[in-house]
């Protein structure tokens, strides 16, 4: 996607006929830190969660003009959205709920490792290979996410035709998103791996094509550590409308750090 100045010197990027939308990960929290399972519970950021958020932030503000910047609802994922937000004219955060991490009922608030001694029975349906198990105490089943995050991406997509916008969420959304487009791909590796930036476009779900010219212009970003680096984990998504058009692509910034390998 070629970007062009206006008059006032601003960068804007050129038209298309997708939505161009940027997936971050909110930053890290306490219970991220000590690997307590977050849900549906309202978690704030910790200093490194806002230090990553004001890094992305400041990376997106350099970007052709973002016109919107969506969140998921919950506090960790609204206060990394304020941020990217200010950086990006000061545009207002649209919260919605459907952009919420998979709820983890009974699991949720419990260190993870611990989950299995404690938990035992909500511990199994939350590894369960059946898409459509619930997790006792109200949670999700992976089916029921999927359809919730998918659905919420193509109306943003819908909507957002011919514009980049940011979308704030989960890591558990992430994956969803990931598995959509990677059904025979273990989605951990979304979370685990530091990719170099390439720029892919998928004609719809999980059908893969390349162009380097219509795709997201985010790149690498420096790293000022040899041995931690900002993980921006990025991939490229979107879905087709019922005239064979594309209309979302998708990038990942994950704001998870990562050792170097």
């Amino acid at each position: 996607m070629a970007a062009s100045n206006t008059s006032d010197g601003e960068l804007q990027p050129a038209r298309f006929d997708y939505a161009e939308i940027v997936v971050v990960r909110h930053g890290e929290t306490e219970f991220n830190a000590t690997g307590k399972i977050q849900g549906h519970l309202e978690v704030g950021l910790n200093d490194k969660g806002r230090l990553d958020s004001a890094a992305v932030a400041e990376r997106l503000s350099k970007e052709p003009k973002i016109s919107a910047v969506y969140s998921s609802d919950l506090r960790r994922a609204l206060d990394t959205a304020g941020i990217i937000a200010t950086s990006c004219g000061g545009l207002e955060v649209i919260k919605d709920p459907a952009l919420r991490e998979r709820h983890s009922g009974d699991l949720q608030g419990i260190v993870r490792r611990d989950a299995a001694t404690i938990n035992p029975e909500a511990h199994k349906a939350s590894v369960s290979h059946s898409k459509d198990q619930e997790i006792p105490g109200g949670g999700e089943s992976i089916n029921q996410l999927s359809k919730r995050c998918t659905s919420c991406l193509q109306r943003i997509g819908d909507k957002h035709r011919g514009e980049r916008v940011v979308v704030v969420t989960h890591g558990g959304v992430m994956r969803a998103l990931h598995n959509r487009a990677y059904p025979h791909e273990l989605a951990k590796k979304l979370l685990q791996i530091c990719y170099a930036l390439t720029r892919q476009l998928f004609k719809c779900w999980g059908n893969l094509t390349y162009d380097r010219e219509c795709c997201c212009c985010l790149p690498t970003i420096p790293v000022s550590s040899a041995s931690q680096v900002v993980n921006y984990v990025t991939h490229f998504l979107c879905h087709t409308t019922k005239t064979g058009e594309s209309v979302i692509v998708l990038a990942w910034l994950q704001l998870t750090r990562c050792s170097v390998i």
